[in-house]
């Protein structure tokens, strides 16, 4: 592991001690998209034409509301390239609700009352609030205060993976757990530890999931953000999709999409901070073997963490 690596992330030792390790976050930094990917499916090309903006509700034409939010922060390059790729798709509104700071290892906290937002921008200027809170807290700021009714919440995209075993303690899976405990449906996207970073195989991935997707956003009803309590205990069956995309730095690209199980629990808790092979051969079905063998991996995990 680089010093680089082992300074955004809790040494391997304290994982192996803990038994579940707290997701790897990132500063304000990174690098901007730079290049492609091969996507996990067709049709998946951003044009231009949408801006991104304040979105209050499904319209009649079709649009597809989305919120964008993270763990890393309103400043990160991360969430800079999904809400520019997102806002820039045929009839899609996007909205960026994020911490001003960086949350990262936060997981589902709250702060347990009302925090404060303002108005910022992104690092490329895109609208944005910025909320003096936790991932969570970003996101019941979008729903409560801002009145916005997403049909679909993307948070992400994360400095660093949040496989099975670190779930619980991800603030990006954290926020799209918040979005899915409200009826949202909800897409945690993060990219491995890396050297660099270019963003710009995840927002690939992104973008082909909303495309596979998007009709039955638009067709499903809208959930209006309503606890569950409210909505007949429904959003308490909902899962959140957690995408997890390697950082091929190093070499190769990603090799594809494999949907998997979500593993809980790891004999070798060190896998999961292990770097990838995106030029690697072998094919394993596991879900971190298959990321650290250089496929992208998308798993479910329940909207509330395990009692």
């Amino acid at each position: 592991m680089s010093t680089k690596l082992a300074r955004r992330c809790l040494p391997v030792a304290a994982l192996l001690v803990a038994v579940t390790v707290a997701a790897c976050g990132s500063s304000s930094g990174g690098a901007a998209p730079s290049g492609s990917a091969a996507p996990a499916s067709a049709g998946t090309t951003a044009s231009a034409g949408a801006t991104a903006g304040a979105s209050t509700g499904r319209t009649p034409d079709g649009t597809l509301d989305v919120l964008v939010t993270n763990d890393d922060g309103v400043g990160s390059a991360g969430i800079d390239a999904v809400a520019h790729a997102l806002a820039a798709l045929p009839n899609t509104s996007v909205h960026v609700v994020a911490p001003a700071a960086n949350q990262s290892g936060t997981g589902g906290k709250t702060s347990g009352g009302q925090v404060s937002h303002e108005e910022t921008t992104t690092t490329s200027g895109l609208k944005a609030t910025a909320v003096s809170g936790y991932p969570a807290d970003a996101v019941h700021v979008a729903l409560d205060e801002l009145g916005l009714k997403p049909d679909l919440v993307v948070s992400g995209v994360n400095e660093g993976q949040n496989l099975g075993p670190v779930v619980n303690l991800s603030g990006t899976v954290g926020a799209a757990r918040a979005a899915a405990q409200r009826g949202i449906p909800a897409l945690a996207v993060s990219e491995g530890l890396g050297d660099t970073y270019d963003y710009s195989p995840a927002v690939t991935q992104v973008l082909a999931w909303v495309s596979a997707h998007r009709t039955g956003l638009l067709a499903a009803p809208a959930a209006g953000g309503r606890p569950a309590s409210e909505a007949g205990g429904a959003a308490t069956a909902l899962t959140v999709a957690n995408l997890n995309v390697p950082n091929c730095f190093a070499g190769g690209k990603v090799r594809g999409l494999r949907e998997v199980a979500s593993e809980a629990t790891l004999a070798d808790m060190s896998a999961v901070l292990k770097a990838q092979s995106c030029t690697a051969t072998d094919t394993p079905q596991d879900e971190v073997g298959a990321f650290n063998a250089g496929f992208a991996t998308l798993t479910t995990v329940p909207a509330r963490p395990p009692a």
